[in-house]
């Protein structure tokens, strides 16, 4: 049993239930024994769905058949499946034969149409996907579908993670409680583009997909979009957002709405809750480091210069020494393609000013800043004078436990 994350949280946090979501889990020894590893949700008719998902050009089949149902962003979702395991990635026709027969399974036992149905996979690429041994475990998961299943729900999505991840929020639209619930799943292979990273959010609000998706978008890209553990983006990344429509607000038409502000802010707090909780479960980590960079040219340019920090080996392997050594920052600054000028880079460790205009500072106090270094939340910050642009990411530690994970993977 691999031990657990000494970033993660002390506990799995208290999801409410959302009207209208059920879920079970279930062992259904697809590649693990003595641990879940097969997930099935349900949800109440009428349910819109929005996602973003991997942008690699060898997504995997259940990637391909979710964005083909995202379509132009007007689609329904009655259900979900998700195994763990086996990606189901670099199968070729056999693979997206899978996809469609677990859809067809759960159609049937939901009762919807099989594009209705959603389907993710995790784990090892290039294994056909056992779809048999699935589609048995279904009928017994839809017998025990509940709606406070959230602890095992999140259990069962996870590869190498050492803990589920779970967050939850609620906001007002129109004076009406509405309620956001997300689970999610990721240890390595884990950077931005779209980080091998699972999310499903659930809520009872009542929004069009078209309203969802702008929303959603924005959330990912300061949440999943602005977290790396390894600068890996995985073949099956995918985050899902379904609103059941049970909460009796009013409509909302347009996703600039301003009723919609503190959905969109729960939401977005949601979704970098389970962010920050991946990174704190990289592989083999033992710090989480947050690097903010201000003064850039827009923010797009801020959080490119972050994560070039960010995915830095030399910068994570620094950090796992406890050196304050910031002239790797210059270094990576210098070569992350954004323009600047040096004479106006400023560099932080902790509360500790390193570097000033170019130059090291004065003033700089190392030994506080190797005090710093040496907790398990880091914090870099970088100022160079450019723009009003600013973004934050984070990561975590490279150590020699991520090397003996990832050695021993398969086996």
């Amino acid at each position: 049993m691999t031990a657990i994350s000494p970033l993660a949280p002390p506990h799995f946090p208290d999801l409410p239930v959302v009207s209208g979501v059920r879920l079970a889990a279930a062992e259904a020894r697809l590649r693990y024994t003595g641990r879940p590893d097969l997930l099935l949700a349900s949800f109440a008719p009428g349910t819109t769905v929005a996602g973003t998902l991997t942008r690699s050009h060898t997504a995997a089949p259940p990637v391909i058949w979710c964005r083909a149902l995202l379509g132009d962003g007007d689609g329904t979702a009655r259900a979900l499946v998700v195994n763990a395991g086996n990606a189901n990635a670099a199968t070729g026709e056999q693979g997206h034969a899978a996809v469609l027969q677990t859809a067809d399974a759960a159609a049937a036992l939901v009762g919807c149409r099989a594009d209705e149905v959603y389907v993710s996979s995790t784990g090892v690429i290039g294994e056909q996907l056992p779809v048999e041994t699935l589609t048995a475990a279904l009928p017994a998961m839809h017998a025990r579908l509940a709606d406070d299943t959230w602890p095992e729900a999140a259990a069962a999505i996870m590869t190498t993670d050492t803990f589920p991840k779970g967050a939850s929020a609620r906001a007002e639209i129109d004076g009406v409680p509405v309620v956001i619930n997300g689970i999610a799943k990721g240890s390595g292979m884990i950077a931005p583009n779209m980080a091998t990273m699972l999310a499903y959010v659930f809520t009872d609000a009542n929004l069009p997909a078209a309203v969802l998706g702008p929303a959603l978008r924005r959330g990912v890209n300061r949440s999943f979009n602005a977290i790396t553990v390894d600068g890996d983006t995985s073949t099956n990344d995918t985050c899902l957002l379904f609103a059941t429509g049970a909460a009796e607000h009013r409509p909302v038409a347009r996703a600039g709405d301003p009723r919609l502000q503190g959905f969109r802010a729960a939401l977005e707090a949601v979704l970098t809750d389970l962010a920050q909780q991946i990174v704190r479960d990289g592989e083999g980590a033992q710090k989480l480091v947050s690097i903010t960079v201000r003064g850039a040219a827009s923010e797009a340019a801020a959080r490119k210069l972050g994560l070039a920090i960010a995915n830095s080996p030399l910068v994570k392997t620094a950090i796992a020494g406890e050196d304050p050594n910031w002239g790797r920052i210059v270094a990576v600054v210098g070569r992350a393609g954004v323009a600047f000028d040096q004479a106006r880079l400023s560099i932080w460790l902790g509360g500790e000013r390193a570097a000033k205009d170019g130059v090291a500072d004065a003033a700089f106090d190392e030994p506080a800043a190797a005090r710093h270094m040496k907790g398990q939340e880091v914090d870099l910050a970088v100022e160079i004078g450019t723009g009003p642009g600013s973004a934050t990411v984070w990561t975590c530690d490279l150590t020699h436990g991520y090397i003996e994970i990832n050695a021993d993977y398969r086996t």
